[in-house]
């Protein structure tokens, strides 16, 4: 999946929901139940995700949707194989938002 976020230190949780078309409700939830979501809080609570927080998401979104890993399947994936899968994934998603911008530029000539 490529989600297209701009370049930024930290992102609204609202921001990363509709990035990932989620509810925000669904990233509260992911946060609590996968320890590598750790999103920073400013004084009134707001969560700000940073863009390692992303790439985090993006796995589980990936494992979770994509794949069709039921909660506790994502959360051993991530714990056992992380470095592997992980690197791996982010090759694809790179991959992935090279064709989307391509794509892009087709459709503008």
């Amino acid at each position: 999946m490529y989600v297209e976020l701009p370049e930024k230190r930290y992102y609204g949780i609202g921001e990363v929901a509709k990035a990932f078309n989620v509810n925000t409700s669904l990233i509260r939830f992911w946060e609590k139940e996968f320890d590598v979501l750790k999103p920073k809080k400013n004084a009134k609570g707001n969560r700000k995700f940073t863009p390692e927080d992303i790439k985090n998401l993006k796995f589980i979104y990936h494992l979770v949707k994509e794949r069709g890993f039921t909660l506790e399947g994502a959360k051993t994936h991530l714990k056992e194989e992380k470095q592997k899968s992980l690197s791996n994934f982010e090759i694809i998603s790179k991959l992935e938002g090279i064709k989307a911008q391509l794509i892009k530029i087709k459709t503008q000539l």
